[in-house]
């Protein structure tokens, strides 16, 4: 089975899928497909690739932070029961996703399940881990695992627990799946210790989680946890501790995200000050519950991020993808026309001044139809010619390569290298002004997507709000 091949019956499947949930998200995956046949015919994506499966189509959460920030302990409360080991020490150096289960039980898979399974948003992740880290791709289990549970509370949805940031010397492998961890995900929960708040022992999250998160176009989904702050219930100083992690978030450059207080009442000891604990209680109790709704809630927020993610692309590719290739094919021709000039003007010169030598130039200036009956002259020039035309195209690809070199492979919306030297391919003229796989029809057809996607935030706008105050 081809790649080709493979993605469309991934593609079905998922459609399959969505009826049963969804009869909105199935036209969505449709509209993908037309979104993939623009991107592949102007080369920014390949064959075998989709915009519908670098997004995941389930809701997904994602817990990170340091080793002992309190994650394991989190997830366990929210659950309801006792499925990750928790520690002071790093306990679990692999990514555990974990989904609910109609089982009594709960079971634990390798993270073959997940690389496998095309359902789930890591499909295939192997092969981006070889990409970084060669040899890792065929360690899988080392990296991922998966874990089944009947919990309630994550039916509907996905929740990756993180190894500690700080763990297994910040391998390539371990950050290419945090970002892609964090790509996919809906929600991100970022916690920290709040018995070490100091910027010192958040120095590699700040520099890979918090930096990355305020270049984001979708930095609300960021949630800064301070878990653990009971511990600083004797001393009752929470807002200088809270105050002094703010500012290091400040300073490290982030301006946005929401900012939580947290910590375990189970497995939390009281103070003497019941007045203290009960102010503690207070402020946990109250984030603690804003942070679940908004894990509740992203059920919802799951269907318009998919819908309006096709709109993003959409405007990507005609906003950015378009105007950039359009610039590095300008420059493009100025390089080969300028180049052509220099080097095949040299070799005229040069060419020129063989035949003078030998008076066959003279001879066809003065006598124009008597250069068929110069065989020496008439060999020279149709090489001349041919040498040109080689000559040339060496010089378009030369500089179709150097040109490609200053275009980014990884964007949102594809690789811009890879579509530049489709545009630059030997049979395509060099004073066309538009990238290959570009026109006023193709602009057409996203609009016409980008008034689907309209039409489809309308009828889910429909499900929970009625501006006229009429029934349908």
């Amino acid at each position: 089975m081809t790649p080709q091949q493979r993605m469309r019956q991934r593609l079905e499947n998922l459609q399959q899928h969505l009826s049963n949930e969804n009869p909105i998200l199935v036209e969505v995956v449709d509209r993908y497909k037309q979104l993939d046949s623009i991107a592949k015919n102007m080369g920014l994506i390949k064959p075998g690739e989709s915009y519908a499966t670098q997004i995941s189509w389930w809701p997904l959460i994602s817990v990170l932070g340091t080793f002992s920030a309190g994650k394991s302990s989190f997830i366990n409360s929210y659950l309801g029961l006792k499925l990750q080991e928790t520690g002071n020490q790093a306990v679990d150096d692999r990514f555990t996703v974990i989904s609910y289960s109609s089982d009594s039980e709960s079971r634990t898979l390798p993270g073959l399940a997940l690389d496998s399974d095309p359902r789930f948003p890591f499909y295939q992740v192997s092969e981006q881990i070889e990409a970084v880290a060669f040899g890792e791709g065929s360690k899988i289990d080392n990296y991922l695992q998966m874990k089944v549970v009947p919990s309630e509370s994550l039916r509907g949805k996905i929740l990756i627990d993180s190894p500690g940031f700080d763990a297994d010397e910040q391998r390539k492998s371990t950050l290419k799946l945090t970002d892609h961890i964090i790509d996919l995900s809906d929600l991100v929960l970022v916690m920290f210790d709040g018995r070490h708040p100091e910027p010192g022992a958040m120095q590699d999250t700040l520099e890979h989680l918090v930096k990355g998160a305020q270049r984001r176009n979708d930095s609300s989904k960021f949630l800064f946890i301070l878990n653990q702050i009971d511990t600083s219930a004797k001393e009752d100083n929470l807002e200088s501790i809270v105050a002094a992690w703010q500012k290091a978030l400040v300073q490290a450059g982030l301006n946005t995200g929401r900012f939580y207080v947290m910590f375990n009442k189970d497995l939390a000891v009281p103070v003497e000050d019941q007045g203290v604990w009960d102010r503690y209680l207070a402020k946990r109790d109250v984030d603690y519950t804003a942070i679940t709704e908004r894990m509740e809630a992203i059920n919802t927020e799951r269907v318009y991020r998919l819908i309006g993610n096709i709109e993003s692309l959409s405007n990507q590719i005609e906003q950015q993808a378009v105007p950039q290739l359009s610039v590095a094919r300008s420059r493009w021709r100025k390089r080969v026309l300028l180049l052509d000039t220099l080097v095949l003007g040299l070799l005229a010169a040069v060419v020129g001044s063989i035949l003078w030598l030998f008076g066959s130039l003279k001879e066809w200036l003065s006598n124009p139809e008597g250069l068929l009956s110069n065989w020496f002259a008439l060999g020279i020039i149709i090489g001349f010619v041919v040498l040109c035309l080689i000559i040339h195209f060496l010089i378009r690809r030369w500089s179709a390569k150097a040109v490609a070199k200053s275009l980014s492979s990884e964007t949102s919306y594809g690789d811009l290298s890879a579509a530049f030297l489709k545009s630059a391919r030997a049979w395509t003229s060099i004073f066309r002004t538009k990238p290959v796989g570009w026109s006023k029809r193709i602009s057409g057809k996203l609009s016409a997507i980008r008034n689907d996607v309209d039409q489809f935030v309308q009828k889910l706008n429909d499900n929970f709000s009625r501006p006229s105050g009429k029934e349908s």
